[in-house]
C-alpha cells in the first residue's frame, strides 16, 4: 500500500529550513530519486569516504514511512548491498540515560541478533546499514571536549555519544548511516560528516495523491464499487487545484483524509468503535508522539501543549471572529505572544521551522495580501476545542489566581512542619492569619469550578446557534468538504458556509472521552477526571433543557453525534431520557449515522413517543442497524425511503418482537408491492402493539389488498388502516371492508384516491354510516381533520412529478380536486367544507404555476 514520496538530492548550499510553500516552488531544481537509489548516489558523491546520508523533511512528509518501507524491503530480499539493516528511534535513545555499549544496545533491542553481534566489532561484517529516525529528538555534540571518542562496540557510553561516533566514522567506519530529521536539526551534524543530503518532499504530484487514495480506499471492508466512486469524486476535487490539493502535498494528511472517509462511508456494527475526535487525536499522536519542543531545557515543553496554547489560540480567535483565513500579523500575535527570553525565541524559531507549516498553509485563493489557512479546515475546530478544554483560555484573574494558589500551596506544605514545632511559642493571632492565607486556594478552587461551567456554556452556545439551523448535519458537511460540492446548500451563500464551525463543540465533547484523554496524556496534554466531571455536571443541565425543545433535524443529528463522541454511557442515558419526539426527516441516514444513532439510543431503554425518519434514504442495512432503536418507539415514520420487499422482512421481524413498542407505523410512498405486503401481513398476525398502519401509495393494488384482508382477521389490535392511493378497485375495496367490519378493534379504513367508481364510493359511504361497523373514508375531506392527509397526498405527487411527467402529474392533481369535491358534497360539517375549499385553492395554485412554466 506504500506510495513513494518525492525525494530530491540537495547540495549543502541548497539546504533549506524555511516555510513549506517555498519547498514546493523549488521542486524542479533537482532530479527526483527513489529511496533505494540514495546508496549508489552516495558511493558516487562521497567516493566511499563518508558513508552518511541525511534525509530531511517537514513534519508529515513521510520520513518514518520511507524508513519502515526500506527495512521491510530488505527483509523481503531487497537492498542486497547490505547484509544487515539495524533501525533505531532517536526518541527511544533519548530516554536512555545510562551509558551502554553499541553491542549491548543492539542485543537489547533485537534479541535475535545476539549471535552475529561479535562479527560487527571484528570487522567481518562490513555491509551494515544503521538507520536513525528523528534525529531532532536527541542531543548531539560533536565537540571532542563534550563527546569522548569511542571506537570499541563494547565500550559503554551514552547513546548520543554512540550516534556521534558512528557519524564521525570512529566507530564501525565501514558501516553506512542513514538519519532522518526535520529542517531545524540539519545543523546538528557538521557538513564534513555528511556524504549525501536529500530532501523528502511528500506528494507534490497529483498522480501520487491519486495512487495513495486508490490503494488505501480499496482496502476498505465495504463495497468495492463505493470505493471506486469515492476515488473518482476525490480525484475530481483534487484536479480543481483547490486547498485540498495543497493539503495532500503532505502524506500524513492523505492518511487523515482516508481515515475520515473510512469513518464516514465504511463504519458499521461489525467495525471497531471509532470517533472522529479519536481519528484526529491519533493523527497527532502518530506525527508528534510525546515530543518535547525544547531539548535545551531540563524540564522541556510538551510540543502538543505548546501547539494548543499558540495555534489553538489562533484557531479559537478565528472561530470567535467567524474567519478561516489569517494574516501574518495574526500569526505573530498568537505564536510570539509571550516571547521574552532568548530560550523562548529559540523555541519559537524551531516551532516555525518544523511544526508551524504542518498546521498552517498559505491560502491558494488569497488576494494581493498573503493569507494563511489551516491545512485542513476541521483542524482549526479541533485545535480550538483543545485550547478550550485544556483551560488555556484564561482571564487575568485566572492566571494570577493560579500562580498565587500554587505558591501558597507549596509554602504551606513547608511551613506546616515548622509551625507544629513553634506552636507553643507563637501567639494565637499568627495562626489566625495563616489560616486566612490558607483559605485562598479554597477560594481559587471555586473560581476554577466556575471556569469549568464556562467551558460547558461555550459548548452549548456553539452547539445550538440560530444561524446554523438550516445547514446540513456536520457529518454531511465533512463529506462535502472532502469530496467537493458544486454549490452551497439551498438558501446559503459560500461565505456563510465557510464561516460555519459546527464541529467545534463536537470536538470538545470528544476530547473529554476517556480514550482521547489517554492519548492526549501521551501528548503531554492532561485533562483530569475531576475537570471532566465538573464540565459534564454543568453540561447536563443545559443539554436536557435544549433536548426538550423541537430541534431542526440536522441539529438533532448533531446532538446525537455529540453524545456519541463523548463516549460516556451514564451521561448519555440521562440526556436520552429527556427525548420525547425525534424528528430526523430529510437527514441522509448513511450507515455511519445509523450506527451512531443506534449506539446512542441503545444505551437506554427509554421509549420515544415518535421517531420521524421520512425522506432519509434508508436502506435494508440501515433498517437492520436501527432495529434496536425502533423497538423503543411508539410511532415510527418511514415514509419516502424507497423501501421494498427486503425491508418488509426486517420490519416484520421487528413487529413480531416481544419487546416491540410500536403502535403507529407509516410506510407511505415506499414500493412495497404484493411481495412486500405479503411479508408485512404475516407479521401483522403476530403483532401485539401495532394499532395504526399507513400504507399510502405503496403499490399494493387489488392483489396486495386481498392478501392483507386474508391476514387481517387474525390480528386483534389494529385500530386504523390507511390504504389510500393504491389503485384499488370496487371489488377489492368492498371485500376488505367486509373483513374490517368483523374485526374486533378496527375503527377506520382510509380508501380515498383509489380507482373506486362513484357507485362503489356510495356503497362504501353507506357502510361507513353504520354505527355498528367500521368508519370507511373514501375522500380526503372526510375524517376528523383534513389537514392530516391532504399534504401527504400532495407531497407524494410532487415527489413523483419528474418520473410521472407533466400530463400524469396534472391528471393526479385533478383527481385530488375531484376527490375533495366529492367529499365536500357529502359532508355536512361547515368547518370541514371551509377546509376543503382552502385545500382546493392551494391545489389550483399548483396547477396554475405548472401551466405558467409550461408556457
Amino acid at each position: 500500500m506504500h506510495v513513494d514520496p518525492m525525494i530530491k538530492e540537495r547540495s549543502p548550499d541548497q539546504l533549506f529550513s524555511g516555510p513549506i510553500q517555498w519547498q514546493r516552488q523549488d521542486l524542479s531544481a533537482n532530479k527526483a530519486i527513489k529511496l533505494e537509489e540514495l546508496f549508489p548516489v552516495l558511493q558516487q558523491a562521497a567516493g566511499g569516504r563518508v558513508r552518511n546520508i541525511v534525509l530531511y523533511g517537514a513534519v508529515g512528509t513521510g520520513k518514518s514511512s520511507c524508513t519502515k518501507k526500506l527495512v521491510l524491503d530488505w527483509c523481503a530480499g531487497g537492498l542486497t548491498q547490505f547484509k544487515l539493516v539495524i533501525p533505531f528511534s532517536c526518541e527511544d535513545l533519548s530516554q536512555q540515560s545510562r551509558p551502554i555499549s553499541l553491542n549491548r544496545l543492539i542485543a537489547k533491542k533485537y534479541l535475535h541478533l545476539r549471535g552475529i553481534i561479535p562479527l560487527l566489532g571484528s570487522g567481518a561484517m562490513k555491509d551494515v546499514l544503521f538507520v536513525f529516525n528523528d534525529l531532532e529528538q536527541i542531543k548531539l555534540n560533536f565537540r571532542l571536549a563534550s563527546t569522548e571518542l569511542c571506537s570499541d562496540p563494547e565500550e559503554q557510553v551514552l547513546p548520543s555519544a554512540l550516534v556521534v561516533n558512528l557519524l564521525r566514522k570512529y566507530l564501525l567506519p565501514e558501516a553506512t548511516i542513514l538519519v532522518t530529521t526535520r529542517p531545524s536539526a540539519l545543523d546538528k551534524i557538521p557538513s564534513k560528516y555528511v556524504g549525501l543530503c536529500a530532501q523528502i518532499c511528500g506528494f507534490p504530484n497529483l498522480e501520487q495523491q491519486k495512487m495513495y487514495f486508490t490503494r488505501r480506499l480499496y482496502q476498505s471492508q465495504g463495497n468495492a464499487d463505493e470505493a471506486i466512486d469515492l476515488v473518482k469524486m476525490l480525484y475530481l476535487n483534487l484536479k480543481r487545484q483547490n486547498q485540498l490539493t495543497v493539503t495532500c502535498f503532505l502524506p500524513s494528511y492523505c492518511w487523515l483524509i482516508c481515515a475520515t472517509l473510512h469513518f464516514l462511508h465504511f463504519t458499521n456494527s461489525s467495525t471497531p468503535i471509532r470517533t472522529l475526535t479519536g481519528i484526529y487525536t491519533s493523527f497527532l499522536r502518530l506525527n508528534f508522539g510525546g515530543e518535547i519542543l525544547d531539548l535545551a531545557t531540563p524540564e522541556g515543553t510538551s510540543l502538543m501543549r505548546y501547539v494548543a496554547k499558540t495555534v489553538g489560540k489562533l484557531a479559537y480567535e478565528g472561530i470567535k471572529q467567524k474567519k478561516t483565513s489569517f494574516s501574518e500579523e495574526d500569526l505573530r500575535d498568537s505564536i510570539e505572544m509571550e516571547t521574552k527570553t532568548d530560550e523562548e525565541l529559540n523555541r519559537v524559531n524551531v516551532f516555525k521551522s518544523d511544526v508551524m507549516d504542518f498546521f498552517i498553509t498559505p491560502c491558494v485563493q488569497s488576494s494581493e495580501d498573503l493569507q494563511y489557512v489551516f491545512t485542513v479546515p476541521a483542524m482549526q475546530e479541533y485545535l480550538a476545542a483543545l485550547f478550550i478544554v485544556l483551560g488555556e483560555r484564561k482571564t487575568t484573574l485566572d492566571r494570577v489566581g493560579n500562580e498565587v494558589s500554587e505558591a501558597i500551596g507549596k509554602v504551606t506544605e513547608d511551613l506546616t512542619a515548622v509551625l507544629n514545632i513553634l506552636s507553643r511559642f507563637l501567639p494565637l493571632r499568627v495562626f489566625t492569619f495563616i489560616n486566612l492565607v490558607n483559605m485562598f486556594p479554597h477560594f481559587y478552587g471555586k473560581l476554577s469550578g466556575k471556569n469549568k461551567r464556562r467551558i460547558a456554556h461555550t459548548m452549548v452556545v456553539e452547539m445550538f446557534k440560530k444561524e446554523d439551523e438550516f445547514n446540513d448535519d456536520v457529518l454531511e458537511q465533512i463529506n462535502s468538504s472532502i469530496l467537493g460540492v458544486e454549490s452551497p446548500p439551498h438558501g446559503q451563500d459560500k461565505s456563510s458556509e465557510s464561516k460555519s464551525f459546527e464541529l467545534f463543540p463536537i470536538f470538545m465533547s470528544g476530547l473529554l472521552s476517556h480514550r482521547n484523554r489517554a492519548l492526549l496524556d501521551q501528548l503531554g496534554c492532561t485533562i483530569k477526571n475531576f475537570t471532566v466531571l465538573e464540565i459534564a455536571k454543568a453540561l447536563k443541565k443545559h443539554l436536557i433543557e435544549r433536548s426538550q425543545e423541537k430541534l431542526p433535524p440536522p441539529e438533532l443529528m448533531d446532538l446525537i453525534f455529540f453524545l456519541y463522541e463523548f463516549q460516556n454511557d451514564r451521561f448519555t442515558a440521562e440526556i436520552i431520557k429527556s427525548f420525547k419526539a425525534m424528528d430526523l426527516s430529510s437527514v441522509k441516514m448513511t450507515p455511519l449515522k445509523c450506527f451512531v444513532l443506534a449506539s446512542v439510543m441503545s444505551i437506554s431503554s427509554h421509549v420515544v413517543e415518535e421517531l420521524d425518519l421520512s425522506s432519509c434514504h434508508l436502506n435494508l442495512e440501515g433498517l437492520k442497524s436501527l432495529s434496536p432503536v425502533f423497538l423503543h418507539c411508539r410511532n415510527l415514520n418511514l415514509r419516502f425511503n424507497n423501501l421494498g420487499a427486503g425491508a418488509c422482512e426486517a420490519i416484520g421481524h421487528l413487529l413480531s418482537h416481544d419487546k416491540c413498542s410500536i403502535s403507529g407505523l407509516c410506510l407511505c410512498d415506499n414500493p412495497l408491492a404484493g411481495t412486500g405486503v405479503t411479508i408485512l401481513a404475516a407479521a401483522l398476525e403476530r403483532s401485539r402493539s401495532l394499532s395504526r398502519l399507513s400504507l399510502v401509495h405503496t403499490s399494493l393494488g387489488n392483489e396486495g389488498v386481498g392478501v392483507l384482508a386474508n391476514h387481517l382477521s387474525k390480528n386483534q389490535h389494529l385500530e386504523e388502516l390507511n390504504l389510500a392511493y393504491n389503485s384499488i378497485t370496487d371489488t377489492a375495496a368492498l371485500e376488505l371492508v367486509e373483513v374490517a367490519r368483523a374485526h374486533p378493534t378496527l375503527k377506520q379504513v382510509h380508501l380515498y384516491m383509489n380507482d373506486i367508481s362513484e357507485e362503489g364510493k356510495n356503497s362504501l359511504y353507506t357502510l361507513s354510516q353504520d354505527k355498528a361497523g367500521v368508519k370507511v373514508l373514501v375522500s380526503v375531506a372526510e375524517g376528523a381533520d383534513i389537514s392530516e392527509y391532504w399534504p401527504l397526498i400532495l407531497n407524494i405527487m410532487k415527489r413523483n412529478a419528474v418520473s410521472w411527467g407533466r400530463d400524469r402529474f396534472r391528471g393526479q392533481l385533478e383527481l385530488l380536486l375531484k376527490d375533495l369535491k366529492c367529499g365536500r358534497q357529502k359532508d355536512r360539517n361547515l368547518f370541514r367544507k371551509l377546509g376543503s375549499w382552502r385545500v382546493e385553492k392551494d391545489i389550483k395554485q399548483v396547477l396554475k404555476t405548472m401551466e405558467k412554466k409550461q408556457n
